[in-house]
């Protein structure tokens, strides 16, 4: 048996599909598992599962059209068997990468929020949406179409380091005249941009007065975490915490994962990296502004959610849509008042459960 996992979203959105993975390969130890991914990211947190037998890599964002459809007819060729848009695809894009890559079947969801220009009809085996779900859940709803019996508890998500990640994370920590010793709190202060996502990060002066009471009053150690594209950002946090934090740059993402599992707590938004802590089961702070808490909380790890329940919360779902808000004045108040006085009393609280 031939299976094709299409893994084209983000970090986050991938990783959310590791139970269903972990799922699918105890029920089909034989079969040939493979996972198609959009992003770098993704690429490399799948290389080390052990559960996927082949990861292939194509950028359609950034390749010629045409390029991209003999790609996707190659595929075509290896004749699989089923295919699995992960949760969230809803996209029309996706359906037609799946639809031409031709798999007998081709599972996918029906989202309540999109309309028939989704191409939804071009999965042949759906599951409709539930906005009360998690993401995990969506997932597990689709292996479960197959057969599949799921037994209470839940797994958590899987992240995989090899050795080499391991002893690269030991070198910058020494380079950096990190011994152990210190309190190491994370920080993501950055996100996805696309669809408008940049609304959903918290204030980078209130994440730098975070951090210098953090480091006066608990002699904390900063790690700012995030891609290329967001060093600005974090050196631009730094800057207002008197550089006393570390902009953590190095080649790979899982070096910074390797780095992310020594923190003692990880401070972050709604992002790919918030499952990439919650993967690692690290306590997470996380910041939420619009999206719905019930699709994407940190899964199976312990959590401090800081959100304001406003009367318009949560107004993004998932749709081809980006995020609006809906006031002229005040906009995504959701994310602009919370304050940091409330997330440092969750960080205070997360480290007290580990002393």
């Amino acid at each position: 048996m031939k299976i094709l996992i299409l893994a084209l979203s983000g970090i986050g959105d991938a990783l959310m599909f590791s139970p269903a993975l972990k799922l699918l390969r105890e029920r089909f130890p034989d079969a040939r598992i493979d996972l198609l991914a959009m992003f770098k990211g993704v690429e490399e947190l799948y290389r080390r599962n052990p559960y996927v037998s082949n990861v292939y890599f194509w950028n359609f964002l950034g390749a010629n059209p045409l390029a991209s459809l003999k790609y996707v007819l190659q595929l075509h060729a290896e004749r699989y068997d089923i295919s699995f848009n992960v949760y969230p695809s809803n996209r029309w894009h996706y359906n037609v990468i799946s639809f031409l890559i031709g798999a007998k079947k081709r599972l996918g969801h029906e989202y309540n929020h999109a309309n028939i220009r989704s191409l939804k009809f071009l999965n042949n085996i759906c599951v409709h949406e539930d906005d009360k779900k998690h993401n995990v859940e969506e997932n597990i709803a689709l292996v479960q179409k197959l057969g599949i019996t799921v037994q209470p508890p839940l797994s958590p998500m899987d992240v995989y380091l090899t050795e080499q990640d391991t002893r690269l994370a030991d070198e910058w920590l020494a380079q950096n005249n990190l011994t152990g010793k210190q309190l190491l709190i994370g920080y993501h202060a950055g996100s996805s941009i696309l669809k408008n996502h940049a609304m959903r990060r918290w204030s980078p002066d209130k994440f730098a007065k975070l951090g210098k009471r953090l480091i006066a009053d608990h002699n904390a150690t900063i790690l700012l975490f995030g891609g290329p594209d967001e060093y600005e950002l974090n050196e631009f946090i730094n800057a207002m915490m008197e550089n006393q934090g570390i902009v953590v740059k190095v080649p790979t993402l899982m070096t910074s994962v390797a780095l992310m599992k020594r923190c003692q707590v990880f401070v972050v938004n709604d992002s790919g990296l918030m499952h990439v802590a919650a993967g690692l089961q690290l306590p997470v702070v996380t910041i939420f502004a619009y999206t719905n808490p019930a699709y994407v909380y940190p899964w199976n790890t312990k959590y401090i959610m800081i959100r304001k329940e406003l009367e318009c919360s949560p107004c993004f779902y998932y749709s081809p849509k980006p995020a609006t808000c809906r006031w002229n004045e005040n906009q995504f108040r959701c994310i602009t008042q919370i304050e940091v006085e409330e997330v440092y009393q969750a960080v205070k609280q997360l480290l007290a459960q580990q002393s």
